[in-house]
């Protein structure tokens, strides 16, 4: 049977599934209905499914052939904390909770590809499909390698794609090298004395003292990093005060940090903390700096980048393969699956308009038309990777 005929075959069982997804999201750790569907559908595919890693978490497994290769290719199951504002047939039947990011699609293609897979049989080895919980918030990728991912279902590489409504639709794209940052979150805390706001003498004020560590902040990236190595610093809340006749007694800055270079995010994080407290000693007072680091940047193969890029070649066109000149400021967990085993993170375009909602916007819907593209290209990947010799 021809990949296209089975994908054909499958196209409403897809859609079906993915709109299913859709109306019951869960969030990370907390994706029991999605992952109990989702090994259920591979068991009954004849795949061994082994359940439970980072708590809702799978892999399934299926051998053929004699060969000691192995590929993996994840894709990730978690919805966010949106309400949805689609008005869709199948749209979130949990208030407040929403596929905003299209993982219930990546989950769908995956499904499509295990089909086409066990169907088929064109590979010599052991394809490894993993469902991942909490890439949007607990840093799932790690969690399952922290529960023996690699040791108990080796991989010699591994992949995965996310899909983008910023690129034009089918098309791919790819980066070797960094293609996702590195991210963190640090809270400030300025300590001053309240008091009343007509007798300012007698106070120290935690706003002023903020917002001059507010300005000082935006020095950083354009006058301590070099010019070259992308970073992000981004003033992202400031909360301090109740009324116009009070001068508080604290204020609090949250700040998200974006980089690639370990070294960059080293220096960011020295940074931060100088200016935080030494700002805050010139005003009199003192600071208290909470710095936490995230996701690790993601880091692409080479070798593995070009492995998958040229399949895309084949399977689409040149004209319709991407080579990002840049790598993305968001980040992605998959960063710990690449540090451990050689892949390649990419991108499917999904956009077929000029006001295509982006991801976690709350009118943003995955485009089922996308769900045989990526089903066949997971198939010919993995067909490709594990060829017959």
């Amino acid at each position: 049977m021809t990949l296209n005929v089975t994908l054909a075959n499958s196209m409403p069982e897809l859609v079906a599934i993915r709109h299913d997804l859709h109306a019951h999201p869960e969030l990370g750790l907390e994706e029991v209905r999605t992952s109990n569907f989702v090994a259920t559908c591979l068991e009954g595919l004849g795949y061994t499914v082994t359940r439970g890693l980072a708590k809702t978490g799978l892999v399934a497994t299926l051998k053929n052939g004699a060969s000691n290769r192995s590929i993996g290719i994840r894709a990730d199951m978690d919805a966010l904390p949106i309400f949805e504002e689609t008005g869709l047939d199948y749209a979130s039947k949990t208030p407040g909770l929403m596929h905003a990011c299209g993982h219930d699609g990546h989950t769908a293609m995956l499904l499509g590809a295990a089909r086409a897979i066990a169907e088929r049989k064109n590979f010599d080895g052991t394809v490894r499909l993993i469902f991942q919980p909490a890439e949007e918030n607990f840093g799932g990728a790690k969690l399952m390698m922290d529960d023996g991912l690699f040791e108990k279902f080796p991989c010699d590489a591994v992949f995965a794609l996310h899909n983008d409504p910023g690129l034009p639709f089918g098309h791919f794209a790819f980066r070797a090298g960094p293609v996702m940052a590195a991210v963190d979150e640090c809270k400030i805390t300025v300590h001053g004395r309240g008091g009343h706001g007509a007798e300012p003498q007698d106070t120290a004020d935690p706003i002023v003292c903020g917002a001059s560590i507010v300005m000082a902040l935006q020095s950083i990236v354009s006058r301590n990093i070099h010019p070259m190595d992308p970073s992000v610093v981004t003033v992202g809340s400031f909360h301090s005060g109740s009324a116009s006749n009070i001068i508080p007694a604290r204020a609090e800055i949250v700040i998200g940090i974006r980089s690639f270079d370990p070294k960059v995010r080293d220096e960011l994080e020295r940074r931060i903390h100088l200016v935080a407290e030494n700002q805050a000693t010139s005003f009199g007072m003192t600071a208290t700096v909470d710095y936490q680091r995230s996701y690790d940047a993601t880091i692409n193969h080479k070798a593995e980048t070009d492995f998958v890029r040229d399949l895309a070649l084949r399977f689409a066109g040149a004209d319709k393969v991407i080579e990002l000149p840049r790598p993305y400021m968001g980040s992605e967990d998959f960063a710990y699956m690449l540090q451990a085993r050689p892949g390649s993170y990419f991108y499917l375009g999904s956009a077929t308009s000029t006001n295509e909602k982006p991801l976690h916007h709350p009118a943003y819907n995955f485009n089922d038309d996308l769900l045989p593209i990526g089903a066949a290209f997971w198939t010919e990947l993995a067909e490709a990777y594990l060829t017959r010799t």
